[in-house]
């Protein structure tokens, strides 16, 4: 394996959590990417990097963002986006892997890139449950604005370093972890 295609790994897994904060942002990021030749993608993905993708997936995303915004429309896109999230994973994470068999390249972006993305829209989404409950909705602005916040930072260390960018999906992944086995219930014998 060369380190081309451990960095190729680095990038989709890092756009893959990004994809459990926003689904389209980071493959609004990807599209930009590419665009500007920044990253090159796998031959058959080289569609994201057109104007129309960008301009498509920029839409989406603006759109995306400011849904969020939206109290009670936030909960209802979560319930979407929890299975759009593995979608957007397994995609960012299958066009940015390098020479490797296709079966690796698909068991790598099902596993690391869809899964990393599902665990983090799921915790995302029982927060905002939690949140929605909690404060009638009125934290929930914030709520979307950390998660988008993340998504950018992420996205943007992926594409620009993206061995910052496992660094942080380690530190996200092990704070869900942290937050779900303190809030799991505890069963006794």
């Amino acid at each position: 394996m060369t380190s081309e295609t451990i960095i190729s790994i680095f990038l989709g897994i890092g756009l893959a959590a990004s994809a459990g904060f926003r689904v389209f942002l980071p493959l609004f990021a990807l599209s930009l990417a590419s665009y500007f030749g920044v990253w090159e993608l796998n031959d058959s993905w080289n569609w994201i990097g057109s104007l129309a993708a960008v301009l498509t997936l920029g839409a989406a995303t603006v759109f995306e963002v400011f849904a969020y915004f939206i109290p009670w429309v936030d909960n209802a896109l979560d319930s979407l986006a929890i299975p759009l999230a593995a979608i957007a994973g397994t995609a960012v994470m299958v066009s940015t892997i390098a020479d490797l068999d296709p079966v690796i390249t698909w068991s790598l972006a099902i596993i690391a890139g869809g899964g990393t993305a599902s665990a983090i829209k799921g915790a995302n989404a029982a927060g905002r449950l939690t949140s929605t409950a909690t404060t009638g909705g009125l934290a929930n602005p914030v709520v979307s604005t950390v998660e988008t916040g993340t998504a950018v930072v992420v996205s943007t260390a992926s594409i620009f370093a993206p061995i910052v960018a496992v660094l942080l999906v380690i530190v996200i992944l092990a704070i869900i972890f942290r937050v779900y086995r303190k809030l799991r219930p505890r069963f006794k014998n």
